[in-house]
């Protein structure tokens, strides 16, 4: 029972916390005078990606930077599978011209290279160096358009009061990832009273966990008709995932992996992306949303499948 109330407990702190959150990034960018996208792309897909990021410091200092990889990974056909899938089967999206332009093909193509440094067998402190090289012009891109959104922006007249949105993000914050524990913890005790082996409480109930940040800012941003934040946290944290959270990973602890072992995660990855790409006018439609869920299932399956197995 404890169980039970913990995954309820959690799951209420996540509405909660994921409320608060982006009420906190709409009036931060009002406050900083930029777009709520730009504020997503970057400050929320920093923090909501704060749980990757203390797993692959641990592992790589553990000795164990494989694990990094794969939690990354993997959390990026979660964030895109399910949890983009779940918030555009509430209603299509509207993706800026920004968006379409800058971070769609970065989020397309990083997969790519990360496949192709693992065709050797080994991400190297050099690959390491190179993404970290990548995310930093991309930032860079990211920042030049936040000034000229700025520069463009009229001075808001409530712009003393910027301490209620730090304020907002920060406790909304706080209770994503206090929610996303919780989720962890009380599904892990009742997959375990069901009898599910640990490779199956990982692959499924540990990554969606650690995606409950992304989860619930992303539903609660389109709720609010607010696609941009809910769609810049997404493709942000998948960015941050694979170039900053696995280059400063590959520096501190050279990544052993096989191809064959990251192929799976980078196909599904790519595919979803694809997927997910905005038509000219910037539209994705709510049927690609169905689709996201049944590639998130096919996924889940194939990646179980190897355990029933064993």
């Amino acid at each position: 029972m404890n169980d039970y109330i913990t995954l309820s407990s959690g799951i209420v702190l996540a509405g909660i916390g994921g409320e608060l959150f982006v009420r906190g990034v709409v009036k931060l960018g009002r406050w900083a005078r930029i777009s709520p996208g730009i504020v997503a792309v970057t400050f929320a897909a920093f923090a909501t990606s704060s749980p990757e990021f203390s797993v692959g410091i641990n592992a790589a200092l553990a000795r164990a930077p494989q694990i990094s990889l794969g939690d990354a990974l993997g959390s990026n056909v979660v964030n895109v599978g399910l949890i983009l899938g779940l918030a555009l089967v509430i209603g299509g999206m509207r993706a800026t011209r920004t968006e379409v332009k800058r971070d769609f093909p970065v989020a397309l193509i990083v997969p790519v290279i990360i496949g192709v440094m693992t065709i050797d067998g080994l991400v190297s402190r050099i690959d390491g160096i190179i993404l970290l090289a990548i995310f930093t012009g991309w930032l860079i891109a990211v920042v030049l358009e936040a000034r000229r959104q700025r520069n463009a922006a009229e001075k808001v007249i409530e712009e003393h009061r910027h301490w209620l949105s730090i304020i907002f993000s920060t406790v909304g914050l706080g209770l994503l990832i206090l929610a996303g524990r919780l989720i962890v913890t009380g599904a892990t005790g009742i997959a375990a009273a069901w009898g599910l082996g640990t490779f199956v409480v990982g692959a499924v109930i540990v990554a969606v966990g650690t995606s409950v940040p992304e989860l619930a800012t992303a539903v609660i941003a389109k709720i609010r008709g607010h696609d941009e934040i809910g769609l810049g946290t997404i493709l942000g944290s998948n960015i941050f995932n694979c170039l900053w959270i696995i280059g400063i990973v590959s520096i501190i602890c050279p990544i052993v992996i096989s191809f064959r072992e990251v192929a799976m995660a980078l196909s599904f990855g790519i595919a979803t992306v694809i997927l997910t790409y905005p038509t000219r006018n910037g539209m994705i439609s709510r049927w690609r949303g169905m689709v996201l869920l049944v590639l998130y299932i096919v996924y889940v399956l194939i990646t179980i499948k190897p355990a029933n197995h064993i």
